[in-house]
């Protein structure tokens, strides 16, 4: 397994424990997340305090607990890794949110400087736009 492999898979495990430093800890502090659709969650995010403070923070206040993810395959290629994945999570609001997603990362080095996140938008909505 190459090193981002590594790093990504350790990431997400510590997640599926409830610790997202880990994986946080790999994201650089000006990397640009972009989620495709048209959701109030898509959009282009700029820098971590903007992927916390308007991506990951608000989700976090719809989930009761954290979302598990399982990584289902991780294809990696020079700078750039892919992971196919699924969440599940229960919301606040006593329904859940199951999902799968594909990532592409962008690394330089040990940190990830771009993100592109594809989802099932349809799962979002109605998960969180009712």
């Amino acid at each position: 397994m190459n090193k981002h492999k590594e790093l990504i898979t350790a990431g997400f495990n510590a997640l599926a424990d409830g610790d997202s430093g880990p994986l946080m800890g790999l994201f650089d502090d000006s990397v640009q997340w972009r989620i495709i659709g048209d959701t109030k969650f898509s959009g282009l995010y700029e820098g971590m305090e903007e992927v916390t403070g308007r991506l990951l923070g608000p989700l976090s206040e719809l989930l009761d607990g954290h979302l598990h993810i399982f990584v289902d395959n991780l294809i990696s290629e020079g700078d750039y890794l892919v992971c196919q994945g699924r969440g599940e999570s229960k919301t606040i609001s006593g329904g859940t949110y199951n999902n799968t997603y594909c990532w592409v990362y962008k690394w330089s080095g040990d940190k990830i400087t771009a993100v592109t996140e594809y989802l099932d938008t349809e799962i979002l909505r109605a998960s969180f736009e009712n």
